[in-house]
């Protein structure tokens, strides 16, 4: 056993992913750990996740609190060897104060200008989860461990050196008060700050927003009453009511969603589609089996994976790389198979889990399979694989009681087929009108991967297959 203290660093969990939000710690100071041992809970932008430790001995350090969010590649938990003592009565806050490096002051302020707001702390300085000073259980060391543990605060610095401004008097620490002063135009060179040596504040880019304004548009306001937050938004003139900071899975689906937006030259096509027979061919297989009939999504996606073997260009991806000369090269990816994503509504935002090699499954092992994913992915207990493997996704967006919607593709996919409330409609039958269970199926995809002719010949395919299940599900 090693006579230093290790410090665990948290590792990158999955796809590329560079913080996560740390919920709930399984250890204590003092604790004795094994190899492997669950230490932490934290929740990615894709999942709940157990961290398990790759050092046993003793928990020296608890690098966070409970809601605060760790940058990947930080650290984690400090561990020291087993006998080493790292038990003791806490030292007064004051001391430990009065011990701290000179970087602690700012921050200190870093840390009420975040309070005052939202947007992630910088990991080595913790936030607070009262209004008063608080420590989380810290432990007197023994000498050994103590030169491993003071050297903690240099990632601090390290942290606080990388968000100031080189070159400027002044300094920010606050990216929620760099994004203030760009969104507002405000130039940070020409703020002073109030600070500490100089620190830019959230007041002082308050007080430039408020000077602007008054300089731009010298009207006479009404009174307006101070909200909960005690700040004015310049734009609108309105007292700001609250601040939700965007992290985890809703900051993972913004980006996403922009991306999509973005890259993306989407195009919609939609058709109303009788869909009786399916309901009562399902309801007669319930009658026989009311536990194992399989639900109408599970037939839908049997219909789409057959779709997708006939029209295989809406099964790719689109990538643009850079060629050996420098250039840009783009490629269009086929894929040997579907990785069927569905969407699912869960406590903690709108996720797709993907049924793996879904083309080899049956409409009632699609069923099971379906079953599960959602189960787990609303307990936040689906993995990155299970979240980030689809290359084609099927939304259900009927369950909410709207008919279409104009979906945004789930990116780096190419499409995605969405399916609208089953609703009585008049309906024409061999020249009669009747009364129908009708739904409307839309398909969003990439323009740049195929023609309207594929897209509608991909979506017509999946209709005939709603309108006369037994026909195609003869051929599968």
């Amino acid at each position: 056993m090693s006579a230093e203290m290790q410090v665990f660093l948290l590792p990158d969990l999955g796809e590329g992913l560079t913080e996560a939000e740390l919920v709930n710690w399984l250890v204590a100071v003092g604790d004795e750990i094994r190899v492997d041992q669950p230490i932490a809970e934290v929740e990615t932008a894709k999942s709940m996740v157990e961290v398990p430790s790759p050092y046993a001995g003793i928990v020296a350090v608890l690098h966070g609190e409970a809601g605060q969010t760790l940058d990947v590649g930080k650290p984690l938990i400090s561990v020291a060897p087993v006998g080493a003592s790292v038990a003791g009565e806490p030292e007064p806050v004051e001391e430990e104060v009065s011990e701290a490096p000179p970087a602690s002051a700012a921050a200190e302020t870093y840390r009420t200008e975040e309070k005052a707001g939202s947007g992630n702390v910088l990991i080595g300085y913790g936030t607070s989860g009262g209004g008063e000073a608080r420590r989380t259980r810290p432990r007197k060391v023994s000498a050994g461990s103590a030169m491993a543990v003071t050297s903690a605060p240099d990632f601090a610095e390290l942290s606080l050196s990388r968000t100031r401004i080189p070159g400027k008097l002044s300094a920010v620490i606050s990216p929620l008060v760099r994004k203030m002063a760009r969104d507002h135009g405000v130039s940070l060179d020409a703020v002073p700050g109030s600070g500490e040596s100089g620190l830019i504040l959230r007041r002082d880019i308050e007080a430039a927003i408020g000077g602007a304004t008054r300089e731009t548009a010298p009207v006479e306001v009404p009174p307006v009453v101070q909200s909960s937050t005690g700040v004015l938004d310049a734009r609108t003139g309105l007292s700001v009511a609250s601040r939700t900071p965007v992290r985890g899975i809703r900051k993972a689906v913004a980006a996403n969603m922009t991306r999509s937006r973005s890259e993306i030259p989407e195009a919609t096509v939609w058709v109303d589609v009788d869909a009786t027979a399916l309901l009562e061919m399902r309801a007669e297989l319930k009658k026989r089996d009311p536990h194992g009939a399989p639900g109408l999504l599970a037939f839908i996606a049997r219909f789409v994976t057959a779709g997708l073997k006939k029209f295989p260009e809406l099964n790719t991806r689109f990538v643009t790389a850079e060629d050996a000369a420098g250039g840009e090269m783009q490629e269009i990816i086929a894929f040997d198979g579907i990785n069927l994503g569905f969407a699912a509504q869960t406590d903690r935002g709108l996720v797709v889990p993907s049924v793996r090699n879904a083309h080899l499954l049956s409409a009632r092992e699609l069923d099971t399979e379906i079953r599960r994913l959602t189960a787990v992915a609303r307990d936040g207990k689906a993995t990155p694989t299970e979240l980030a493997s689809g290359t084609f996704t099927l939304n259900n967006y009927g369950v909410f009681g709207v008919d279409g919607s104009a979906a945004i593709i789930n990116y780096p996919e190419v499409a995605m087929l969405g399916v609208g409330r089953i609703i009585d409609k008049p309906w024409v039958v061999d020249g009669k009108l009747a009364v129908r269970k009708v739904t409307e199926l839309t398909l969003a995809f990439d323009h740049r991967v195929c023609d309207g002719e594929t897209a509608a010949g991909f979506l017509r395919y999946v209709a005939d297959a709603v309108e006369n299940p037994g026909t195609v599900l003869a051929d599968l």
